[in-house]
């Protein structure tokens, strides 16, 4: 497996960049939680979600990971609903 299948046809420059380093992350698992997210889930982000969706991204791999399987629990500042988003992605 080496990322994505989704070439991003269709997105704006933006959501292209998003959807490649959504792919390339530091550990595999972040690849796949948020590179998953994103070939399903960037095209119907608002500007809004986008701008919040490029923060966690500039986030340590092992933090957002940790978040996401429930090892420690999410800070306030980022328990948002675009995280849940991405959280409820990977039941599916």
């Amino acid at each position: 497996m080496t990322g994505t299948a989704f070439a991003g046809e269709g997105l704006d420059q933006r959501r292209r960049k998003l959807l490649f380093r959504s792919w390339h992350r530091g550990i595999r698992e972040m690849d796949l939680i948020l590179g998953g997210f994103a070939d399903t889930g960037l095209a119907t982000l608002t500007d809004a979600e986008l701008d919040q969706y490029e923060h966690l991204l500039e986030l340590q791999d092992a933090d957002l990971l940790a978040w996401v399987t429930g090892t420690q629990p999410v800070p306030a500042a980022f328990d948002t609903p675009l995280l849940k988003k991405i959280m409820a992605s990977r039941a599916t």
